[in-house]
């Protein structure tokens, strides 16, 4: 008897065998990443005495910009600008700045203010525990 494998069964069963080979076997985990449970914050970004009302501050390894629109309000955006995926330089006068080609964002939710870019930022996800600022 002769199998035929079709391009469709070799690339099921490739699947199968990375999800299989990735799967938790339940021991031990020696990887030195940190999981972060539902409802719990992640990463602490800063301090919310360290953004500035009507301001915002850059954390250019982990992408993201914090901004402080009104008293005890944060947003969080990718600090990649959209127009040619600069990271954006600074925050001042209530826009997010990228410094490349002049592109400026809102602080309150990312929207263009001035182009090239023509899209907003993308929104990132932040809770407040306390004092501090966490990724979500």
């Amino acid at each position: 008897m002769t199998i035929r494998s079709t391009r469709r069964t070799v690339l099921a069963t490739g699947a199968t065998a990375l999800l299989l080979g990735c799967g938790d076997s339940g021991e031990g985990n020696d990887s030195g990443s940190t999981s972060v449970e539902p409802g719990e914050p992640g990463e602490e970004l800063a301090r919310t005495s360290d953004i500035p009302v009507g301001g915002g501050e850059i954390f250019k390894d982990e992408e993201v910009v914090v901004t402080q629109p009104d008293e005890g309000h944060f947003k969080a955006f990718s600090a990649i600008c959209t127009h040619q995926r600069c990271i954006v330089a600074d925050v001042s006068d209530g826009t997010i700045n990228c410094a490349c080609h002049g592109s400026k964002f809102r602080i309150t939710d990312g929207a263009v203010v001035h182009g090239p870019a023509t899209r907003s930022l993308p929104k990132e996800e932040i809770t407040i525990t306390g004092n501090s600022i966490h990724l979500a």
